[in-house]
């Protein structure tokens, strides 16, 4: 497998520390990685500031710390949005978007978009947005082909979320660039047997991107009752990786029974134990690595 550090990482959104692009690849190199994922939105690789120059500069950045980028992160939400006047294009501003990042992806060398697919929203008829989400998948892998781009749907939102409704979906979008960013956290929160999943998915799958986390059971107090009262569902933390509760072993084992020799990323996508300074948010990634060799996933 090819570990790959996702810039998102130190890009501040959850407390963390940000460090400018140019920044990060460099020191994605300095911690041993060979491989980036990037996300395409600001601070980072947003479609709006990807200048020739720009992109000249990341290329020379990825050279000079002997890295390459493999995936660019398109965050999108194919629902339709309640808050939104129908007569708003919100799709297609989402297809243009991955179109664009499937240009800057041609430029900077890399050969993967991840996806999201879409929310479910309440009370909107479920056959008619997994249509739409459908539909303007194999429109975004249509426009992505000429670059030599694959689109990888990640397995996070609610539309096509159970992996068997994942795979249902990847065979009625039926686009040879289509594939999967098949991840864990998801079908552990949800209770499915991790190993099972990853091999049925691993055939289809081009990218797998992990973290993991701890359980934190809440409990609310009841004066009246002089007692607690069980508050469901539990917080969900993330901790470094191996520290956790996700069964990375059995997961990794099914997507190599699976036929799965693709790119592993590590992302620090919430809080984390032990704060978003820099130091830490190394540290983390550094364990990422020193797991993946232990478990013989890497050199």
């Amino acid at each position: 497998m090819t570990p790959s550090l996702f810039s998102v990482s130190y890009a501040g959104f959850w407390g963390q520390s940000s460090i400018e692009l140019l920044e990060f690849i460099a020191r994605a190199g300095q911690l041993g990685y060979g491989s980036v994922m990037i996300a395409g939105k600001r601070p980072h690789l947003s479609p709006l500031d990807a200048t020739p120059e720009r992109l000249a500069a990341v290329n020379s950045a990825l050279a000079a710390a002997a890295v390459r980028v493999d995936v660019l992160a398109a965050y999108t939400h194919l629902a339709p949005w309640p808050t939104v006047a129908c007569e708003v294009p919100a799709v297609e501003f989402q297809i243009a978007y991955v179109e664009g990042l499937a240009r800057i992806a041609a430029a900077v060398g890399a050969r993967i978009i991840r996806i999201f697919t879409a929310y479910e929203v309440e009370g909107l008829d479920l056959q008619a947005q997994w249509l739409r989400v459908v539909g303007t998948v194999r429109e975004m892998a249509d426009r992505a082909a000429p670059h030599g781009v694959t689109i990888a749907i990640q397995n996070h939102h609610d539309v096509g979320l159970h992996t068997e409704a994942l795979l249902d979906l990847l065979s009625e979008i039926d686009r040879p660039n289509c594939k999967l960013g098949f991840d864990a956290w998801s079908p552990a929160l949800r209770g499915e047997e991790l190993y099972q999943a990853a091999r049925a998915a691993a055939p289809h799958t081009v990218l797998t991107t992990n973290a993991d986390y701890i359980r934190v059971p809440r409990h609310r107090y009841r004066p009246e009752l002089v007692n607690y009262e069980r508050v469901l569902p539990d917080w969900v933390r993330a901790v470094p990786f191996g520290a956790g509760f996700i069964d990375y072993a059995a997961f990794f084992l099914g997507l190599r029974d699976g036929g799965f020799d693709g790119i592993a990323t590590y992302e620090i996508c919430s809080p984390v134990r032990g704060g978003g300074e820099l130091a830490n948010l190394d540290a983390c990634a550094r364990t990422y690595l020193e797991w993946m060799r232990t478990h013989g996933l890497i050199p």
